[in-house]
């Protein structure tokens, strides 16, 4: 076994090798970027290495320097993580040039696979069915369109390297093929730095299910049951589960028969995963399942495929590099229960899951945690920042119980006390899904979240509650536990007459004026336009209880830069405190405009100035987080001007400016 090892990449996932390194005994050295300094994976790491600025093509996919941090540091092996590196042959290539073990595949095994269309025709030669389409190396418009029409609409454009759903355009009318082609292409180039697609078959009531496998390097491979992550925006998986809800023992066998195979006919060694498309049209058939790639890597859910099998696919990830045979033969692999994962991330679902950014004021997993019924995978902790270069997920929380119903609970009671301040997050949404019918009952397809999404992110009713506990809050009145200070309850009082303690809220736009005052006896007068009204509030070993007219609250409360912050059943809502100055200050600036909702690099403009627009045109796209992202017109009017292609810009930066409406002859 080794004695030390780098991993080279961020986040949970270097969080998570480093615990199982740990548990072996064996040293780690992380390695991080400029804006990764006081990350948590570089605190758990017994060494870090500096590798470069914060974006990724400077730093975490900088091979050279994480080399150099290897041989600085006397490691023996490398371990990828999942993501950045850990697909790239030629990086694989130079590790083992430099002396390193890769804890992973060879690179010829991760070059058999890493192109999707070759990957299809060697599957199709050892006989594991794939879907039909055309993945041949002619990617001229007319050649791809034809194939698109012999195939029939719909269909599914893909890049040919990478995953994650980037690169990927569903498209149903000959009509919209070439711009989906464009779109398809400009974001692999960007991702993966390969344009070339293939076009597939799409499958009308898809299920994704994928099967883990693991190789070594004595030719044993088995599999690690299969995981559904069937639930999916943009391609990319929102919660995954494992066993797959109503398989048969019929179709696990020929689908894991078919993954082994897969695995085996590339002499495949460390942890991978098949990943099929499946028809569930007709239920789950073992003639309706379809190769669509292997991830020649550790996946994001894989705690889920732990939970049901009690293993730690990374200690055996290090034993299998280290040359160690499989630890457990195929008969002895064990599945006990259901596992439900979910990735909480730093999201508005209501802006398109435009990725957020901010900092993590306050952050607390649920108390199952402690007793081992809830997992917790996180690479960030409190006071920690969503930055714009990576990744914004903030956690994956992992449940599993005796069988689904019971993991299903788990999952929506964890959910509700999960608490994050500081930034907008996916929270609501999740439990939604939890929640639906459909989901519940495990008829569950790749189409499930677009076909219901109004409801699923429909605005969550703030509690009844919290802002007059943020008004309080913030007049300053109390801010520490009451029951650490019993003078608490009486600052503020008057004998003689109550005094006022203004709040100025801003409340969609617009300020609104409160009044607190201290009645005593734990008792608090709010007034404002609309009226005055009076509560109790009383505080608790960790939340404030808040009693009144309709009111019945039990929340944590707490200051956050310009406003206060009211957690409760797992949902946060922000209450900004107004300074009338300061919105003075940016009405005055104010303009017909376009700002930048985050930092990023315009990738296309198709528009420029002087050009009349209509009300939901596409004007440029915005590529952020490793996502494009289209910004349409509010409304008609000329562009007067518009940032250039290839730019790169900051948050609230502006993109375009229309002419003012009142010298638009247009519209006279």
């Amino acid at each position: 076994m080794f004695s030390k090892i780098l991993i080279a990449n961020r986040g949970e996932i270097a969080c998570r090798v480093i615990r199982t390194a740990q548990k072996l005994g064996i040293s780690t050295v992380a390695v991080y970027s400029d804006a990764d300094a006081h990350a948590l994976h570089v605190s758990m790491a017994d060494e870090a290495v500096n590798i470069g600025p914060a974006p990724v093509t400077d730093s975490y996919l900088r091979a050279d320097h994480i080399i150099k941090a290897a041989l600085d540091t006397g490691a023996e092996a490398i371990h990828p993580g999942y993501g950045f590196l850990s697909e790239n042959p030629g990086f694989v290539d130079a590790v083992v040039k430099a002396g390193f073990v890769f804890i992973g595949p060879s690179a010829d095994s991760i070059r058999a696979m890493g192109l999707k269309d070759a990957a299809k025709r060697l599957m199709e030669k050892a006989g594991v069915p794939v879907v039909p389409g055309y993945h041949g190396e002619a990617q001229e418009l007319v050649v791809l369109a034809s194939k698109a029409r012999e195939i029939g609409y719909p269909v599914l454009i893909k890049a040919r390297a990478g995953g994650g759903g980037k690169g990927m355009r569903k498209v149903d009318s000959p009509d919209d093929f070439a711009e989906a082609l464009g779109s398809a292409r400009r974001e692999a180039k960007s991702a993966f730095g390969d344009d070339r697609v293939l076009v597939e078959k799409y499958i009308a009531k898809p299920r994704h299910i994928e099967v883990q496998v693991f190789g070594d390097n004595h030719g044993n491979a088995v599999h690690l049951y299969e995981r559904d992550c069937s639930l999916q925006r943009r391609h990319q998986k929102v919660i995954e589960e494992a066993p797959a809800p109503g398989i048969t023992a019929e179709m696990r066998e020929a689908m894991t028969g078919a993954a082994v195979k897969a695995a085996q006919a590339i002499k495949y060694s460390g942890a991978g995963t098949i990943e099929f498309i499946v028809d569930a049209t007709e239920g789950l058939r073992p003639d309706r399942f379809w190769f669509m790639e292997m991830n020649t890597r550790l996946q994001v859910e894989h705690p889920v495929t732990e939970m049901i099998t009690g293993l730690d696919l990374v200690e055996w990830q290090l034993r299998v590099a280290a040359g160690e045979k499989l630890p457990l033969a195929q008969e002895n692999i064990p599945l006990n229960g259901h596992s439900i994962e979910v990735r909480l991330y730093a999201e508005d679902p209501a802006k398109s899951f435009l990725p957020a950014t901010g900092t993590l004021y306050h952050l607390a997993f649920p108390n199952a945690v402690k007793d081992g019924a809830v997992r917790v995978e996180t690479g960030v902790r409190s006071g920690d920042e969503i930055s714009p270069f990576y990744d914004p997920m903030i956690a994956k929380l992992v449940v599993h119980g005796a069988d689904r119903a019971a993991a299903l609970r788990a999952m929506q009671n964890a959910l509700s006390e999960t608490e994050v301040a500081g930034t907008v997050t996916n929270t609501a949404f999740l439990a939604a899904l939890v929640r639906h019918p459909g989901f519940a009952a495990g008829d569950v397809d790749t189409g499930l979240i677009d076909r219901d999404l109004a409801g699923l992110i429909a605005p969550v009713a703030i509690e009844a509650g919290a802002k007059e506990l943020a008004i309080l809050f913030a007049s300053g009145l109390f801010k520490r536990p009451v029951s650490t200070d019993p003078w608490t309850a009486l600052r503020g009082y008057s004998h003689h007459a109550a005094l006022a303690y203004p709040v100025m809220l801003e409340e969609n736009g617009a300020i609104t004026r409160y009044e607190v005052s201290v009645l005593g006896d734990e008792r608090y007068g709010i007034s404002s336009p609309a009226g005055t009204e009076e509560l109790r509030v009383r505080h608790g070993p960790a939340t404030w209880h808040v009693t009144g007219k309709g009111i019945n609250l039990h929340a944590k409360a707490m200051t956050i830069p310009h406003g206060v912050a009211v957690l409760a059943k797992g949902a946060a809502a922000a209450f900004s405190v107004a300074d009338p100055f300061l919105l003075a200050e940016a009405a005055g600036g104010g303009g017909d405009r376009l700002a930048a909702p985050m930092p990023g690099l315009v990738k296309s403009v198709r528009f420029a100035a002087g050009d009349q627009v209509k009300k939901g045109q596409v004007l440029l796209v915005l590529e952020a987080m490793k996502m494009e992202h289209s910004i349409t017109a509010p409304h008609d009017g000329r562009i007067a001007e518009i940032a250039s292609e290839g730019t790169q810009v900051k948050e609230k930066s502006s993109l375009v400016r229309f002419e003012d409406a009142g010298n638009d002859s247009s519209k006279i």
